[in-house]
């Protein structure tokens, strides 16, 4: 069936959460066994941790920007690149900071919570590369910290990547979740905006979403990697 509904439509926007990285064999943030159970993101990954509690915060994502060195993409993303590029998915809507789906060869990616490849100064918001990190360079030629290009609790979403998402949204036949819990507002209302937009929309995630009862088709319990190889191989393209 779903072979079928990506031949026929016409626009596919695939929409990516946590469960599409972990299979890379990166931490998640919001499961049972996620990070934010173990730490309190407000003191770590907020702009008053950034303001008054600099060092943790430093220390925090000196630590993510090794992590995310540490892997690479899988397969899974490497198959969404492929498809990109020959005209079966038109872009990627991501809620991942990993910066995986780029690294595998989507172009149209828009990353909705930014990225930890990229730092930027707080101060001038001059960009750098995340090695600076690595290096343990904290700070701008200003005198500004250096903070991942990411949203941090207290933040807005990035303009640019929310409207091209919204965009997409509109455009889209066919509407595709892999890996997302969809708890995260306001990115969890594209799905629905997708489908009031009489897209298909179809979600695949290890645990139940609150938004399975609008999709019209969901797997569970499925790897992502594994269920993209075989309609790759179905498509046969």
């Amino acid at each position: 069936m779903l072979k079928q509904w990506i031949l026929d439509s016409a626009y596919t926007v695939i929409f990516t959460g946590a469960g599409m990285s972990t299979e890379s064999g990166l931490p998640d943030f919001r499961s049972s066994r996620g990070l934010w159970k173990q730490k309190d993101p407000s003191q770590i990954a907020s702009i008053q941790a950034l303001n008054e509690n600099v060092q943790d915060f430093i220390e925090f994502y000196r630590t993510r920007v090794l992590g995310v060195k540490e892997y690479k993409p899988h397969r899974g993303h490497y198959i969404l690149a492929k498809w990109e590029d020959i005209g079966i998915i038109q872009s990627i809507i991501t809620q991942n900071v990993d910066g995986f789906h780029q690294l595998a060869g989507s172009k149209r990616v828009a990353e909705l919570h930014g990225t930890l490849q990229k730092l930027h100064c707080q101060s001038c918001g001059k960009e750098y590369s995340s090695e600076e990190y690595i290096k343990e360079d904290y700070y701008c030629k200003c005198g500004g910290i250096l903070r991942p290009s990411i949203v941090l609790f207290g933040e807005a979403l990035p303009e640019e990547a929310f409207n091209f998402s919204l965009r997409e949204t509109e455009k889209a036949e066919l509407f595709i979740v892999l890996g997302s819990s969809l708890s995260v507002t306001p990115a969890n209302q594209l799905p629905l905006f997708a489908k009031e937009n009489g897209a298909k929309l179809v979600i695949v995630n290890q645990e139940p979403t609150a938004l399975d009862f609008y999709a019209d088709l969901v797997f569970h319990d499925r790897k992502i990697g594994e269920l993209l190889k075989e309609l790759d191989q179905e498509l046969d393209m």
